[in-house]
């Protein structure tokens, strides 16, 4: 019998987003996307989402998430939601998510709270979001009044998911609200959220003193598709210092270093006492210099993994490819550049409507995340993307992540055969002889 153990304590839990589980997130800067025709696949709404909000079905989500034994939930907390207009403060809100924390609380769950989680308020939207200055001390408010409200309820946190995602997916590929495509207003959005990071962790110490504060980011794993191609191998490693390192690395020097200029964030410097990951797959780049916007590198298909892809598995995996061992390598260049900080695996998964790939994808990543522990990476905890089939914004309900399989019509869930396989290594903080398909 072979058996992987995982340190005592582990988190093993699964992430979610309010505004793809919540439904009625009618206040924000995707809902308005949302409403201009042929922005979201199928025309599909984020009204009713997993019905959190107004059935409060969280309670059985979470009831089940508990009896799969995790121990652990990452959920985010809707802006819009506790700050309707700027400067007035919903206390139904607050009531919700003192709920939320609450019934996770009651369950042995412990609770890891996003602050933001891609969506905007409108009125913040309104203001030019985080195009603009005046943000970052409007983010801060709201991570101090969020932290005094909730606090009791938690003290872990993430501050921002995903900046690079956030940044590429509205202001320079256009796909996502604002639906911009400005490679000079992108940096400034960058270097904006950056700065409201900041903000946020030292506000969120100033109410909680002993809080656990970082951030989710993105890494992909860039491949060179010649490996003998030395201008293949430069291309490659730009693509990946512009898009893994040049936020990272600004978290301890306080520069954000661009292709084209650098910008001065001292006040970043030493924000997070953990990092958080987020990893779904590795990329193989090609040399193509009619691509200058990015980097002269092209992604290429994916190459077949297991059972041939359906067409879900090539809408999302299309260009990445499934690797073990780049998320084991990921994970061991933070563990070096973190410097004994713990690391949290804040998303990792696959979209996959009939679970033919998700068990085989959940254990050998697992595998490669407990080698990489073996060898010395401070890896404390690991949250697979999703709990429940959700929102998955411009691709609406076509990507199917979760644990649990939703019936929209009727709000019902059922436990997929791979979340029977995650649940047993949760119960037993090991891999023991998991069968790779149930």
């Amino acid at each position: 019998m072979t058996t992987l153990q995982f340190p005592d304590g582990f988190l093993w839990g699964t992430a979610t987003a309010a505004h793809q589980v919540e439904g009625g997130n009618d206040n924000n800067d995707w809902w308005a996307w949302e409403q201009i025709p042929g922005r979201i696949k199928n025309g599909d709404s984020s009204a009713v989402a997993c019905d959190w909000w107004r059935g409060e079905k969280y309670r059985a989500d979470f009831d089940l998430a508990r009896a799969l034994h995790q121990n652990a939930h990452r959920l985010s907390i809707e802006w819009s939601r506790i700050e309707p207009r700027e400067n007035e403060w919903d206390a139904d809100a607050f009531a919700f998510y003192r709920r939320v924390l609450t019934a996770l609380r009651e369950r042995g769950l412990t609770p890891l709270v996003t602050l933001h989680h891609f969506a905007n308020p409108l009125w913040l939207r309104a203001r030019g979001a985080w195009e603009t200055d005046a943000v970052v001390p409007l983010f801060e408010r709201f991570a101090t009044r969020v932290a005094q409200e909730l606090g009791d309820l938690c003290d872990f946190w993430i501050t921002i998911n995903e900046p690079m995602v956030y940044t590429y997916t509205g202001y320079v590929n256009a796909k996502w609200p604002p639906g911009k495509s400005d490679f000079g207003l992108a940096m400034r959005v960058l270097t904006n959220v950056l700065r409201g990071h900041a903000a946020a962790y030292r506000a969120l110490h100033r109410v909680q003193p002993h809080a656990r504060v970082g951030l989710a980011h993105n890494m992909l794993a860039f491949k060179p598709a010649r490996p003998e191609s030395a201008l293949n191998r430069v291309i490659v490693r730009v693509q990946d210092y512009a898009y893994n390192r040049v936020f990272l690395l600004a978290l301890q020097d306080g520069r954000l270093r661009f292709p084209m200029g650098s910008g001065d964030v001292r006040e970043a410097i030493g924000t997070q006492d953990f990092i958080g990951l987020n990893y779904y797959f590795a990329r193989r780049i090609a040399v193509d210099f009619s691509q200058p916007g990015s980097l002269f590198g092209r992604a290429l298909p994916a190459q077949p993994w297991g059972v041939p892809y359906d067409d879900e598995l090539l809408e999302w995996f299309g260009k990445g490819d499934i690797d073990p061992d780049a998320f084991y390598r990921t994970i061991k260049w933070l563990a070096g550049y973190g410097k004994d900080k713990p690391i949290y695996i804040c998303e990792n998964g696959i979209c996959d409507r009939n679970d033919e790939l998700r068990a085989r994808y959940l254990i050998t990543h697992l595998v490669a995340l407990q080698r990489a522990i073996q060898e010395g990476a401070p890896v404390k905890g690991y949250f697979y993307w999703t709990l429940v089939d959700n929102f998955e914004w411009i691709e609406g309900y076509t990507l199917r992540f979760g644990l649990l399989a939703n019936d929209r019509a009727t709000q019902t869930r059922t436990p997929k055969p791979s979340a029977a396989i995650y649940a047993r290594i949760a119960r037993e903080n090991a891999l023991v002889n998991e069968p790779m398909s149930q």
